[in-house]
């Protein structure tokens, strides 16, 4: 999830995998794939920024080289235990 702030300052969470378009019209507005809209604060190259870093932060884990959020407004972000990266297991050769 992203976190990212409506236009009266209240921050909320967004499924980045649900959001189809973003538009800059000129209030950043995200489209998800229901036909929902959220207006943010948030401009649409921070946004896509947001996005980016979690996707990062997705394969990060699954390599075992997680990399922190770049934002988190309600602390500390939860972890995953580490998982061994697929390579590492070359089956006792």
């Amino acid at each position: 999830m992203i976190v990212v702030t409506r236009l009266n300052g209240s921050g909320f969470a967004v499924n980045p995998d649900l959001v189809e378009r973003i538009q800059e019209t000129p209030d950043t507005t995200l489209i998800m794939v229901d036909g929902a809209k959220y207006i943010v604060r948030e401009s649409m190259v921070e946004v896509i920024d947001l996005i980016a870093a979690y996707r990062a932060r997705i394969v990060g884990m699954a390599y075992g080289t997680d990399v922190q959020p770049t934002r988190n407004a309600t602390g500390p972000a939860p972890t995953l235990a580490a998982v061994a990266p697929l390579h590492a297991h070359d089956g006792g050769r």
